[in-house]
């Protein structure tokens, strides 16, 4: 039943491993370090963890498997893929637009994604800059920021804003960094960027978090994310967490579905996915805990929202030992995550390109990344020379958000849900059977439950999604 696979990337994964990386590093990025925090935050934490958690497992972990499985049956881009297994299932073509859907939104998540993984890169540079005058000075271990007020920290970023130049320039390295990565090919570029990347990123956060617990409040932290408040749940924070989980695995992106056609047909996919949904989620949960200790040490609010990361934290590094060590350590990890996860953004179109206009890598990736960029440089005039416009002002949900808000809520609220939900829909009652039960390489009981998820679960708890998305007034907010 195994369809034959034709790409012209002609490109495999070396091992399971390897695969296993590169799809957590897909998965593991900034929805996890700076919007998994901030979301508990928001809603009250443990109860909004617990929620979170099980939706990772009812539904998360069946659409992981589904992508991936579906990269792989079709061997080819996510475009090429889908189409190969509506073909063999003697279904309509036109499914292929699920392919067309996931890479177009990965597309524009990778053009506004830039901008802000240019943020990271600022912060690295600023962070590192302060970490170098501590150590010349002779005291490696002082506080970040020695001498500088509240004031002047949080103000570092609105003068990056304040700054086209700047924000594109950080845009242009991050960006470069990423085609560099993508255009050396599958072994050589993602593989080995994953293998040296996500080892070192766990390390990072590993050492971040006992700091946290030896100098934060790490018992209020634990507390505060795991003992769960149901009374702080309504239907915004469920949304909210049934969202995070869909964002945070990086589903209906179009990376899953590519990196799956990389993967050798001995590999059991399964229990590769559980493993990619689980480190996701450990990732996620640890993020937490390295930060809410830190925040709750020296005061400061664990909702303030996409501020956290960028003006709380660097507050919370200048009144703690060893501060301007860590901050760096931090940033460094922060832009880590960033990276895998742009990696897989670029990757799916980027193997369409290579498919369907037969280019070589390099120049696929170049062309698909400068486009990209085009997209961000507009995202990074949208903080100062285009504050005013408002690309989305016409409709009410968009109406206050500038272009990479708009960009940002549109492939989040619309394309991703709507990505996954016709992956489910696809899977679910579309493919065929057979095929897809040996995919997945599950059986009887097993495959029964992960059919039922798939099937009926996922496309009604994601078709709320986006529901919700489209229309605010059903969940009572504006």
């Amino acid at each position: 039943m195994a369809l034959t696979q034709s790409g012209s990337t002609g490109d495999h994964w070396s091992s399971r491993t390897a695969f296993i990386l590169a799809a957590v590093g897909a998965a593991v990025g900034l929805g996890n370090i700076w919007r998994f925090p901030t979301l508990a935050g928001e809603n009250g934490g443990g109860a909004f963890v617990l929620v979170y958690i099980g939706f990772v497992v009812l539904l998360g972990l069946p659409l992981v498997l589904s992508e991936v499985l579906l990269g792989r049956a079709g061997g080819e881009d996510a475009i090429g893929s889908v189409r190969k297994v509506a073909e063999h299932s003697n279904r309509s073509e036109a499914w292929k637009g699920i392919g067309a859907l996931q890479i177009t939104a990965g597309f524009l998540i990778l053009s506004f994604y830039s901008v802000v993984a240019g943020w990271v890169i600022n912060y690295v540079f600023v962070a590192g800059e302060d970490f170098l005058g501590a150590l010349f000075s002779g005291n490696p271990l002082s506080v970040a920021f020695a001498g500088e007020d509240q004031a002047t920290i949080t103000g570092r970023m609105g003068d990056l804003f304040a700054d086209p130049g700047k924000l594109i320039m950080l845009h242009a390295i991050f960006m470069a960094a990423t085609i560099w990565i993508v255009a050396s090919g599958v072994h050589d570029g993602i593989e080995k960027a994953a293998k040296w990347l996500m080892p070192a990123f766990f390390v990072l956060l590993v050492i971040v978090t006992i700091y946290g617990s030896f100098t934060g409040e790490f018992a209020r932290a634990v507390s505060f994310m795991f003992t769960p408040d149901f009374g702080k749940l309504n239907p915004t924070a469920l949304n909210e967490a049934l969202g995070q989980a869909l964002f945070s695995l990086s589903l209906a992106a179009g990376g899953l579905l590519t990196y799956g056609a990389y993967v050798q047909r001995d590999v059991k996919l399964a229990p590769t996915a559980a493993m990619i949904a689980i480190a996701d989620t450990c990732v996620a949960i640890l993020a937490g805990l390295m930060i809410f200790p830190i925040v709750f040490a020296v005061g400061l609010d664990p909702a303030a929202g996409p501020a956290l990361i960028f003006q709380s934290l660097p507050i919370a590094f200048n009144q703690m030992p060893a501060g301007s060590l860590v901050g760096l350590v931090f940033f460094v990890l922060i832009f880590f995550a960033a990276l895998t996860s742009s990696i897989s953004l670029l990757e799916g179109p980027t193997a369409w390109v290579i498919d369907r206009f037969r280019f070589r890598r390099p120049f696929a990736a170049i062309i698909v990344g400068g486009v990209a960029f085009l997209i961000g440089v507009a995202c990074a005039l949208g903080y100062n020379v285009w504050s005013d416009v408002r690309p989305l002002g016409f409709w009410n949900i968009f109406a206050d958000s500038d272009i990479l808000d708009s960009l940002d809520g549109f492939t989040g609220k619309i394309m991703l849900p709507l990505g996954a939900f016709l992956v489910a829909i696809f899977v679910g009652w579309i493919a065929d059977r057979r095929l897809i039960q040996q995919q997945t390489g599950l059986s009887g009981g097993m495959f029964m439950l992960w059919r039922f998820l798939v099937a009926w679960l996922c496309p009604i708890a994601v078709g709320l999604v986006l529901l919700f998305g489209l229309v605010p007034g059903l969940l009572g907010t504006s």
